[in-house]
């Protein structure tokens, strides 16, 4: 069953219409469609997707005014031998054109985000708080490895905080080299290991670029390649990390890749009951009128600046929590699941 070669199709002569022809080409669009839909309807009987097709085409043309006896659009040309470099190369290099130009849709996304002591939202839309020190990786998969080294916030606390982040964008061939960016306290650089702020020579190397959203706070990395953006803070005292990543490309990962707090949230034995650490009353109320300021919606933004708050005796904390609200209000596909009640 061809349907989606016919959605992605109908996607591209219609994707860029303009002027006074625009609605003869419409139509024109409209009828190559059910032409390629009636090509296909033997093998596509049992098709779902081929028969909301079959019925869209009918009410869009009923809509718009179309007659069913008329021209065509003319056949999309076939992209020539991804060698050449140029511009075919650098549609490769766009996760977002060419998934569109496949599947006829948009890609679908996910988040991520670690902060504070460290807390993880994970894809999934689960939320810890973790005790992980040392070196625990993030996200490890074909595409990306990060990977987040914490460190006890204070001599003796069970909290722990990051200090230090590698992130790891594997070599694409048509798109980007081999790039590494680390951050750490006090030192969040806007640019790879390298110096470079893109992905190298390659004729796709603009589809991965850096860049200073605040100097020495904030930065972004943009990987159009694989639909993904990654924000980088400091707060205070530690870093956090907030990720935006095409859902195809957080799932390209094998059995043996199954340890990724940014899938499965942090290990049983890793995880801290926030309740614990709020048992002083003046502390507590003093903590929650701070994070109060910046969180006024009581989810789980606010519970961990509280936490964040008592068990470091440290006002930065407000700020990490914030930043981490900021970039999912950014990064979340779906504005309904910003807020997470527990």
């Amino acid at each position: 069953c061809k349907i989606l070669r016919c959605n992605s199709e109908y996607v591209a002569a219609t994707l860029n219409l303009r002027g006074s022809g625009r609605h003869a080409a419409y139509c024109n669009a409209l009828r190559s469609y059910s032409h390629c839909t009636r090509k296909t309807a033997r093998t596509c009987r049992g098709d779902l997707a081929y028969h909301s097709a079959v019925h869209g085409i009918e009410d869009l043309m009923i809509q718009k005014n179309c007659s069913k006896e008329g021209p065509t659009s003319p056949p999309r040309p076939r992209p020539p031998a991804p060698n050449h470099q140029g511009f075919e190369s650098l549609d490769i290099c766009n996760y977002e054109k060419s998934f569109l130009y496949k599947h006829g849709r948009p890609p679908s996304y996910q988040h991520c985000a670690a902060f504070g002591d460290p807390h993880i939202r994970t894809f999934h839309d689960d939320f810890h708080t973790c005790r992980v020190e040392g070196s625990w990786p993030l996200l490890d998969n074909d595409y990306l490895f990060v990977q987040a080294t914490s460190s006890p916030v204070a001599k003796g606390s069970n909290a722990t905080v990051t200090s230090k982040l590698t992130i790891i964008f594997k070599n694409m061939k048509e798109c980007i080299d081999q790039k590494v960016y680390q951050a750490e306290i006090d030192n969040v650089p806007a640019a790879f290991e390298d110096g470079s702020v893109n992905g190298g020579e390659r004729p796709g190397g603009s589809s991965l670029a850096i860049r200073e959203r605040s100097p020495g706070r904030h930065v972004e990395i943009r990987a159009e390649y694989i639909g993904t953006t990654i924000a980088v803070r400091q707060a205070g005292r530690q870093l956090s990390f907030a990720i935006r990543a095409a859902e195809e490309v957080t799932r390209a990962f094998t059995e043996e890749q199954d340890l990724q707090l940014c899938v499965g949230g942090c290990p049983r034995s890793q995880r801290i009951s926030r309740s614990e650490c709020c048992r002083g009353r003046g502390a507590a109320e003093a903590a929650r009128a701070l994070c109060k300021e910046m969180l006024p919606v009581e989810d789980v933004y606010f519970q961990s600046c509280v936490f964040d708050v008592v068990t470091s005796g440290d006002a930065n904390f407000t700020m990490a929590a914030r930043g981490a609200l900021e970039d999912a209000r950014v990064f979340l596909p779906d504005a309904e699941k910003l807020h997470i009640f527990q």
